[in-house]
């Protein structure tokens, strides 16, 4: 997808769901891509692993706005992956791919944390069927867990898991800041 169709499908994203971002200009938006050309080949990767980013405040009243990945389920194209690096390498046998956390690492992005993850079920539902990775405090991750949530029976859930656990239902999503 080149750069001028990835923004007229963040565009038509960006107008159909105005419930995401009340108050928000497109034009801002728009501006904020044109002048950070590097946030396209993200914003392209979060697109084509199935994250339908959208632009959301996740921390009301920061003024800070981020793309967020607003797939109804969590992104296809990340699913099966270990929160961590230090979880892959604990893994003595049957090694998922890779991990969650070296994904967004690598393309300069970061896990939603449950705060987020709750703000963003504000403007959902999100993950009724699955689940996704969330950004874990290190004391948990110290003790070899990692937190993970999904919305079911009208309300958000946060759970703990091995953090070495990958499932074909379970991936992560992320925020790209614009500000």
């Amino acid at each position: 997808m080149n750069p001028a169709e990835l923004i007229e499908l963040l565009q038509d994203r960006f107008e159909y769901h105005p419930e995401r971002h009340r108050g928000l200009e497109w034009s801002w938006v728009v501006d904020r891509l044109t002048s950070r050309p590097e946030l396209l080949s993200t914003l392209a990767e979060m697109e084509q692993s199935g994250g339908a980013p959208d632009v959301v405040m996740l921390n009301p009243g920061s003024g800070v706005w981020s793309f967020v990945d607003c797939a109804s389920e969590s992104p296809s194209g990340r699913r099966s992956l270990c929160y961590d690096d230090a979880a892959l390498q604990s893994r003595k046998a049957n090694k998922p791919e890779g991990s969650a956390v070296d994904w967004s690492n690598k393309r300069g992005l970061r896990l939603l944390n449950e705060a987020e993850y709750a703000q963003l079920q504000q403007l959902g539902p999100f993950d009724t069927k699955t689940s996704s990775w969330l950004a874990t405090p290190e004391t948990v991750r110290a003790l070899g867990g990692a937190l993970f949530g999904d919305y079911r029976f009208g309300r958000v859930f946060t759970y703990h898991n091995g953090a070495e656990s990958y499932y074909a239902a379970r991936a992560f999503r992320v925020a790209l800041a614009l500000n």
